[in-house]
This record gives structure tokens, sequence and C-alpha cells, in this order.
């Protein structure tokens, strides 16, 4: 039987993570793979290895299993990804900057496993109004909207 073998963008796919992840896991050791000229090949075998002992390692988390091939079943992490459009409106220009400096503070600061999360913002000088995009997990949109309150009822009460 011919053993099916995956590239690393291919792998970066099936488990929903970034090519540059893949390659960490291979470095460190935690993920087999064979160098075949210059590129890297995971065997089926061994991402069936790799997945399965991620899922051993997470304990409590919930995982929805599903076939890309015969061979391979996959385990993917379940997530709930929302978005939500901001507008508020009677911002001047410095109270806008307060506010998006520390937004941004918090991006840069956030935890890892929110990598995926992203925030926009859009000033708009003439209508004194900022709009605020954001997308990603409940636990950071619960962290975001937490913050854009208290931001903007320290602004109310001034």
């Amino acid at each position: 039987m011919e053993d099916k073998f995956y590239t690393i963008n291919q792998v970066a796919e099936i488990l929903d993570m970034h090519h540059k992840t893949i390659r960490n896991f291979i470095s460190d050791g935690k993920l087999r793979a064979s160098k075949v000229g210059k590129q890297w090949r995971v065997s089926d075998d061994d991402l069936n290895s790799f997945m399965k002992n991620s899922k051993d390692q997470r304990e409590g988390e919930q995982f929805v299993e599903f076939s890309t091939n015969e061979t391979l079943l996959n385990m993917v992490k379940r997530k709930i990804n929302v978005s939500t459009v901001l507008d508020i409106e009677q911002i001047d220009k410095e109270q806008y900057m307060m506010i998006s400096n520390t937004l941004i503070a918090v991006m840069n600061g956030k935890d890892p496993e929110m990598q995926n999360s992203t925030l926009n913002m859009k000033y708009h000088e003439k209508d004194n109004k900022l709009k605020i995009l954001l997308w990603g997990e409940l636990k950071f949109m619960e962290e975001m909207l937490s913050v854009i309150s208290l931001l903007v009822d320290s602004k109310i009460n001034k």
C-alpha cells in the first residue's frame, strides 16, 4: 500500500493553522516529517499520530471529527467566532487617539490563543464618529467589549 504524503501547506490547511506553526512543530520534533529535495513532507501516519498526541494533551476541549480521505481522521478544535461593528459618536480626535492607543495595546498583549482575532478602526473627524470592527472568539469579544465600554464610559463621565 502506498503512503500518502502532505506538504506543509496541506498540513496547515488540514489543521487550520499557519504554515509557520507547522514548520515550528517539525523543527521542535513534535511533528515528524521527511525532507524531499528542499521540501518537507509529512506522512499520513505521522500526521495521524501528531493529531492523536495533540488531542491527548488537550484535556477537556471539544473536538469534531471528520475524514478528508479513507485513512485520515482529523480532530479539529471547535471554535465560535463572532464579528461586530461599533459606532461611537461624539468622539473628538483626542478621545479617539486615547481609545485607539488603548485598544492597540490590548491587541498587542492578547492571549496567543486568540491570534486570529482582528481589530479595525476608522475615525471620521468631520462627524466626530468612531467605527470599530471586531472579529474573533467569544473570549476575545468579551474582553474587547469590556475595555471599550470602560473607555467610552470614562469619556462620558468627564
